[in-house]
């Protein structure tokens, strides 16, 4: 009975060291200082807060240019029986682009563009676009901003837009949406110094959210968006109250990660592998390294050289066109690559994909874009942000065709706080777009959640 009740204190004793240690663990938070990204030096004086509405246009001069050049193409047949294999079949680019020449309406496109408000600030010089879509309903309603990423643009987020702010259900909640243009992406403005990359980013976006008036709010992304957001995380956790995620690629490999892939193909409930885990994951050197090998051309391009080949891409329409929609491709689903018409309408409708591609045609924004991925591998792959933890809560709506999957016990190395992981029933990498109605379910899930807490 003595050795008993002495072990029961040593327990409660070892209980309450533990409490304390982790009661006495601190947040880490991600630091940064004010940059300037406008022309010339950081001029004197605070910098001009105001907030300006804006209007996308057009105008039939911008349109008949496109034409013009759509009309001097010179196709290049693709080889027999190469389907999207070796990029963008060249004859279902000839259908795409015969369509944008005749059929597509950019004036339609830019009132549809329109239907929701937008807005620009300027913000440590260069100015910010955004849209900013309220909810009709006064009550229940939480701020959300939501980040884009390559080769998409806030246009991604426009079949999610009604479904979180006038949701059908009287009983979920409506978001006020905030869906900026990452800076050098569609209507923002490019910095005009080197050094941009997503640490910079997020501080610009915690800026925005702040000139708002939001001193808490929860935020979504996916691709570059992604870790964006975790950046916002890592910046301020105490303002950003959740972290929604579609993409969240394994961070730097820890002992749970390599014991998982050494052992989880034999013992794969041991880590909470499924079987959809399993077929994403094995064979490793398959799943992990030929096949990543085999779609990360572009990013060894844009992490080197972007201004070469994006001089190309402005210039031509046909090529810009040839370069994203193969993105929309193979990103949507692998398997697309060896189908003839590479599936890019089984997905999206060729208006929304060619609005997507318009609206880095006519803001020539394409070159700024890929710089994003120089400015982030530049600097190396040791960022004191990529082996720092997110302490936000944080869930990760995993769709099954994604680019790099990442399984549960990987997610938590990175977000302690993983409170929600969904296997979502189908979507690929442009998840808001593809499946809005399973994104914004997920993010309604997430929140309530949260909300409740």
């Amino acid at each position: 009975m003595c050795t008993m009740l002495i072990e029961c204190l040593v327990v409660l004793a070892l209980g309450i060291v533990a409490c304390l240690v982790l009661l006495k663990r601190k947040t880490v938070v991600l630091k940064t200082e004010d940059g300037w990204w406008g022309i010339g030096d950081v001029p004197q004086g605070n910098e001009d807060e105001n907030i300006s509405s804006f209007t996308v246009e057009t105008s039939q001069q911008e349109i008949e240019d496109l034409h013009r050049r759509i009309d001097q193409t010179r196709p290049v047949p693709s080889l027999e029986d190469s389907q999207f294999n070796y990029g963008v079949n060249s004859k279902v680019l000839q259908k795409v682009v015969t369509y944008w020449r005749n059929v597509f309406d950019w004036k339609k496109q830019v009132d549809k563009l329109n239907k929701y408000p937008h807005f620009k600030t300027k913000i440590e010089g260069i100015s910010v676009h955004y849209v900013h879509v309220k909810p009709k309903r006064k009550t229940n309603c939480v701020p959300i901003i939501m980040v884009h990423g390559w080769p998409g643009s806030f246009y991604e987020f426009y079949g999610i837009m009604p479904l979180l702010t006038e949701p059908a259900n009287p009983d979920d909640l409506a978001f006020e949406v905030i869906c900026p243009s990452i800076p050098g992406y569609g209507f923002s403005e490019a910095p005009h110094k080197k050094g941009f990359d997503s640490v910079c980013a997020a501080r610009i976006f915690h800026k925005l959210m702040k000139r708002l008036g939001f001193s808490q709010f929860y935020a979504h992304g996916g691709d570059w968006g992604w870790l964006i957001t975790t950046n916002m995380a890592q910046l301020d956790p105490k303002a950003v109250k959740g972290l929604h995620l579609n993409f969240a690629p394994p961070a730097k490999p820890g002992l749970p990660m390599i014991l998982s892939l050494m052992l989880g193909w034999r013992f794969p409930k041991l880590f909470g592998f499924t079987q959809h885990d399993v077929k994403r994951l094995y064979p490793c050197m398959e799943k992990m390294v030929v096949e990543p090998v085999k779609e990360m051309g572009y990013m060894h391009i844009q992490a080197t050289k972007p201004d070469t080949a994006g001089r190309a891409l402005n210039d031509s329409p046909v090529g810009l066109a040839a370069y994203i929609l193969e993105k929309f491709s193979t990103w949507t689903d692998p398997e697309f690559r060896d189908l003839d018409d590479g599936g890019l309408e089984r997905k999206f409708s060729l208006d929304d994909l060619l609005t997507n591609i318009m609206i880095y045609w006519t803001t020539e924004s394409i070159i700024s874009s890929m710089r994003f991925y120089k400015e982030n591998f530049a600097k190396g792959l040791n960022q004191p942000h990529s082996s720092m933890p997110v302490s936000v809560p944080t869930a990760l709506a995993s769709f099954p065709n994604e680019l790099m999957h990442t399984p549960k016990l990987w997610a938590k190395q990175k977000y302690h706080k993983l409170i929600a992981f969904t296997p979502m029933a189908s979507g690929g990498h442009f998840a808001a777009l593809e499946e809005p109605e399973l994104m914004s379910q997920d993010i309604q899930h997430f929140v309530k959640i949260l909300e409740k807490k």
